[in-house]
């Protein structure tokens, strides 16, 4: 029997920060890490494969993180776990002594059961599956028409992708807006009409009722009778926690079908935790259980849970999630953190609300300069920050992640108002008129009246 001191199940970027985090942290323990994948794939950057990349290959992760950080790569698939004995075997017939388990298991797209027509030939869905994913290329690369259904934004981003290749593409999306978890109208509205202008079709506002076709995809009804013809499907309509291993350990499963896990990410058994897609999530400003799978989050997770296998800290811990995220369409980039105004309202919170618009470089004049939109919503009472959103250039990738830490944090409006910020011509927008401090301000004067 094999033997270490960390074993770490999946290797996507869960798996690959816990498993480097806790040899940095714990030098003297032993790490190996287990993944069924003979290669992995930036999670993602899979939409560019389609479009902006030439083949996956360009968009994988180097196994020298792991070597480099001194992690032991086995590649095989486990198949069960043994917790009292602490052990796992593997489809290779190998059994693995542990003292602390990661279960970084990750999750796995959705065909929805009651899809009729889900099953028939040329629908696909996107998996973290270099294999599959090549074979879908080659597949897309002799069709002309194509549907993507789900305007999340893996479903716009392999909308445009596609687009870029020259092929008819509809996103469908059940919501009355793309994007509309994550944005307000105002922003979701800006999201669809770069699309639009870039050649993706777009039905909003009726979800799909089934797939037509006898062997093969002919093309799709919507719910409200609209049909569509098309080559090929792509279903982008979410993704489900792979549990099913911890399931049969014994662990605790939430409803969602998530591995329940405390702040520190640790199951009811001290010597396991979970992290990634396959973990519980809990919001950090409304605390509900949240079905959220972001590579950002599974990254502050595996951390978290790294930091604590062999010694618990209170100041490293969990919150729960932001949910901070972006893409990019063409290029004006979006970005969100925390919650939408709707969500704020929806869930009880007394908020207001700002927005602004202003430039991302200065002056006006400099070549690429672009929109920077930026939206707070804040706690009336408190002025705290809850959620943010942002339009603009690159540059907003970075903005978000500022808003993540104001949110996190819980900075307030006074606090942003008071803070110090860095600014340059070609990089940022103007001090005089900074679209964050500038909506900070907005809201302030809300809070004075």
């Amino acid at each position: 029997m094999e033997k270490t001191d960390v074993l770490v199940i999946g290797g996507s970027a869960a798996g690959i920060v816990a498993a480097t985090t806790a040899k940095s942290f714990y030098a003297d323990k032993s790490v190996m890490l287990i993944r069924k994948e003979t290669q992995v794939l930036v999670p993602c950057g899979i939409p560019y494969i389609f479009g902006t990349l030439e083949s996956s290959d360009q968009g994988l992760v180097p196994d020298a993180a792991l070597s480099n950080a001194g992690v032991t790569l086995k590649i095989a698939e486990a198949i069960s776990i043994d917790p009292e004995n602490k052990t796992c075997k593997t489809s290779d017939g190998t059994a693995i002594g542990f003292e602390k388990l990661v279960l970084a298991t990750g999750s796995t797209p959705v065909k929805p059961a009651w899809l009729k027509g889900a099953d028939l030939e040329n629908v696909y869905t996107i998996p973290k599956d270099k294999e599959y994913l090549d074979n879908l290329k080659v597949s897309l690369d002799g069709f002309k028409k194509v549907v993507v259904i789900g305007g999340g934004f893996i479903g716009v981003e392999m909308a445009d992708e596609l687009k870029k290749s020259g092929k008819d593409v509809t996103l469908v999306e059940m919501m009355p807006h793309v994007l509309s978890l994550a944005f307000d109208a105002e922003l979701a509205l800006k999201a669809e009409e770069i699309l639009e202008a870039r050649g993706v079709t777009l039905k909003t506002g009726s979800g799909i009722r089934e797939i037509n076709g006898s062997q093969k995809v002919t093309g799709i009804t919507l719910n409200n009778d609209e049909t569509l013809e098309t080559d090929a499907v792509i279903l982008s309509v979410g993704y489900r926690p792979n549990s099913v291993l911890a399931e049969k350990a014994g662990l605790k499963i939430n409803d969602m079908g998530f591995i329940r896990v405390n702040e520190y990410m640790r199951t009811e058994n001290p010597d396991i935790f979970a992290v990634g897609d396959c973990a519980e999530k809990h919001s950090f400003i409304t605390r509900t259980v949240k079905p959220i799978m972001l590579a950002s989050t599974s990254g502050a997770e595996a951390r978290i849970a790294a930091m604590n296998l062999f010694k618990l800290s209170t100041v490293r811990l969990f919150g729960g999630t932001i949910a901070i995220f972006c893409t990019a369409i063409g290029d004006h980039a979006f970005g969100a953190a925390g919650v939408t105004e709707n969500l704020a309202k929806e869930r009880g919170f007394d908020i207001l609300t700002a927005t602004f618009e202003g430039i991302d470089r200065h002056p006006g004049t400099l070549p690429d300069t672009q929109k920077q939109i930026v939206k707070l919503v804040v706690s009336r009472e408190s002025g705290i920050l809850l959620g943010g959103e942002v339009m603009g250039g690159k540059s907003a990738g970075e903005l978000i992640n500022m808003i993540g830490f104001v949110i996190q944090n819980r900075m307030t409006v006074d606090a942003l108002l008071t803070s110090q910020i860095g600014t340059h011509p070609l990089l940022t927008a103007p001090p005089t008129a900074y679209p964050l401090i500038k909506a900070a301000e907005m809201i302030a004067k809300k809070r004075r009246h």
